[in-house]
């Protein structure tokens, strides 16, 4: 089921709900410039045997509102969006599943609306918290020393987006998948063609908006909430993952209370077909291990 929801005076969302109605309901959060149908089909149709769940177009992407350039917006505001899905669909209380910026969003989430929230999943992230990484040795690390993004990402993403028309800019983000998907797993070019052809579909243009890398980022920082966290949390470490890599997930996992980590093997930036099950096999044991807190 399909419907827009008003999350701000002339900002309507897109989203989707798929899954049982009276179904613990459970959130996917996707990354920057990163529209909703851009989680795989296969890993929603599993986490959608078991929840309601829902997804949805941040501002500037699919079929949501696009107004940056008339109407800046704080990536904190990306943060409110999320409650206001739920607002919109009457949902009281939701596990969230966040992604890259999704997964900072919903650290956001978690830091100042726990009462909203029966778990939380955190994917490809970095902690929103200036709390030193203690390595296993027991020597911390500033968390400005630790690894950054890898220079062929970093090239990718300085290189302007020039139109060329469709098939090109499909051809463009099957390149980019490349990159972030590291090199522990063979590269599914059809299933990343599969994936843009489908966004693009459900966009309705081939455009890509650089808002959400315009947007102020002040205020992100929740150090001290996080550390009080009650709410059971998952970070997912991808042992590949080319943007945060690790320590990164140790060290959210460490500034989140009370979080569990679990690592999927191969995976790094992106979501190819061979860490679908996985990673839809530890979401549901984390949500499943909440059951009888608040659900219903």
């Amino acid at each position: 089921m399909q419907q827009f929801i008003e999350a701000a005076p002339g900002i309507r969302l897109w989203t989707e709900q798929r899954g049982a109605a009276d179904a613990a309901p459970l959130l996917l959060i996707t990354g920057a410039q990163a529209s909703g149908v851009g989680w795989p089909e296969p890993l929603v149709d599993a986490l959608a045997a078991h929840h309601r769940v829902i997804r949805y177009d941040h501002r500037d992407t699919g079929r949501s509102t696009w107004p940056f350039d008339e109407q800046p917006y704080r990536i904190a505001d990306l943060a409110d969006d999320v409650i206001a899905v739920l607002d919109g669909l009457g949902v009281d209380r939701a596990h969230i599943v966040g992604m890259s910026l999704g997964g900072m969003l919903a650290q956001m989430v978690l830091a100042d609306h726990p009462d909203r929230l029966l778990s939380a999943t955190l994917i490809g992230t970095s902690a929103l918290s200036s709390t030193p990484y203690t390595r296993p040795d027991g020597r911390t690390v500033p968390v400005d020393e630790l690894p950054g993004i890898a220079p062929e990402v970093l090239e990718l993403w300085a290189r302007p987006v020039e139109d060329h028309g469709a098939a090109a800019e499909v051809q463009r983000r099957i390149e980019h998948w490349r990159v972030l998907a590291g090199d522990q797993l063979p590269f599914d070019t059809d299933s990343f063609r599969a994936l843009e052809q489908r966004v693009i579909e459900h966009t309705g243009h081939y455009r890509t908006s650089t808002a959400h890398g315009r947007a102020e980022h002040d205020g992100m920082l929740r150090t001290d909430r996080l550390a009080k966290n009650e709410v059971p949390a998952l970070v997912v470490s991808a042992p590949a993952e080319p943007v945060f890599p690790p320590p990164h997930p140790q060290h959210l996992a460490q500034c989140v209370h009370g979080a569990s980590l679990v690592e999927i093997p191969g995976m790094a930036h992106a979501l190819p077909p061979a860490v679908l099950e996985p990673l839809a096999t530890a979401v549901l044991r984390h949500t499943g291990a909440t059951k009888g807190r608040g659900e219903g």
